[in-house]
């Protein structure tokens, strides 16, 4: 019988250490690893035997991370980064030498960043679609379409995308479907059970969990994670063994905290449907969002993170988010304190605002990713801010 998705969570993966027992992953923090003589140290560079030789290439406490990421993932292998956008920018090399790829239009600030101003100088062209509609990522495809990249749900506006038919659709022009799963977790979605080809993460969010490391991943199959290591090392953004070790304690309680992330964001998107001074909630859960049934589908949840529009565009914006007393005010997510911005002004800001006019993102936007607090604490807390409108 196959564990449970919480018994994966705390044992999937995992190695005690094969020189003391120790039922804690160790920090290796060390840079570079004696060989036994020359000869050996010779064959673990020409690849004749496994070894560890410089903690840029590997990392006894990184490849632990990064191998639960991938069973977790259901992948062939994973690979961790120093950062979200380190690992976005691995993949983009997937579309090096004159490649094309093809966006969801609503993406996280600083992957549009990337996508919007650097990847042209990489000689990379990249499409921003609405991916919700299969119908753009077939019409915006070309003949040297390498890559799809999708968010879904999409930051900030929650907007999901139908991942086996842009897998289909990817697939049969020769391309690769890359999900960014930050938002889910592999708890709530696994991407490459629907048919993509990688599934991304920004760790920073509910894999670590905490707000203490900056982290990031991708999965895919052997092949592909191997020729992406070799441009990790090539290119850099390694991660730091204490970083995976953070992560790795953050995966053990990843389950409990997303179900309460979640049954909060449940409770706040229920109060905020309906109330006279919001005038649209983005939230999977409710049965009014566009993409219900797709999340019905692909995801085990709809996840802890919620968008709404207030009434009065960024003044009202604004002043909601400075009369919280218990949320946050900041960017980011999955931690276990409340966090609430504005992604007009904050994350998004990268966009000009006629970019984010035509992507969905309004001036009265605001984002909450609900934490771990007590939901009375958290409502009355968002009644009392709404009340100052």
């Amino acid at each position: 019988m196959r564990p449970g998705l919480g018994t994966r969570f705390v044992h999937g993966g995992d190695e005690h250490d094969p020189a003391t027992g120790a039922v804690s992953t160790p920090i290796y923090q060390v840079s570079t690893f004696a060989f036994k003589s020359a000869e050996h140290g010779a064959a673990c560079f020409s690849g004749e035997e496994d070894g560890y030789i410089y903690s840029r290439l590997d990392n006894p406490t990184v490849r632990v991370f990064e191998k639960k990421m991938a069973f977790l993932e259901g992948a062939g292998d994973g690979l961790a980064f120093a950062s979200g956008m380190a690992a976005i920018h691995n993949l983009l090399c997937h579309a090096a030498h004159g490649g094309h790829v093809v966006s969801g239009d609503t993406v996280y600030g600083g992957t549009f960043a990337l996508f919007e101003h650097l990847a042209p100088k990489l000689g990379i062209r990249v499409s921003f679609v609405d991916t919700s509609d299969a119908g753009n990522i077939e019409r915006a495809m070309r003949p040297e379409t390498r890559l799809v990249f999708v968010e879904t749900p999409s930051n900030p506006t929650l907007a999901l995308t139908d991942i086996a038919a842009a897998a289909e659709l990817a697939h049969s022009n020769g391309a690769l479907l890359a999900v960014d799963n930050t938002f889910c977790s592999p708890y709530l979605q696994r991407p490459l059970e629907h048919g993509a080809d990688v599934a991304l993460h920004s760790c920073t969010k509910y894999v670590g969990g905490h707000g203490d490391a900056v982290a990031g991943a991708y999965c895919g199959s052997e092949e592909l994670i191997a020729e992406a290591r070799e441009w990790r090392t090539d290119i850099g953004g390694v991660i730091a063994p204490l970083q995976c070790w953070l992560l790795l304690r953050g995966l053990k309680t990843l389950h409990l905290r997303v179900e309460r992330s979640q049954a909060n964001a449940v409770a706040l998107a229920r109060f905020l449907n309906g109330h006279p001074k919001v005038e649209r909630v983005h939230y999977p859960g409710l049965e009014s969002h566009p993409g219900f049934e797709a999340g019905r589908r692909q995801m085990d949840g709809p996840g802890g993170i919620l968008s709404f529009n207030v009434a009065g565009g960024v003044e009202a914006g604004a002043r909601l988010i400075n009369s919280v007393r218990l949320m946050t005010v900041a960017v980011s997510l999955g931690d276990c304190a409340t966090l609430i911005e504005h992604p007009a002004s904050m994350t998004h800001s990268t966009m000009s605002p006629e970019e984010q006019a035509a992507y969905g993102i309004a001036p009265g936007l605001v984002r909450i990713a609900a934490g771990l607090e007590d939901a009375d604490d958290l409502l009355e807390d968002l009644e009392q801010a709404l009340a100052k409108l």
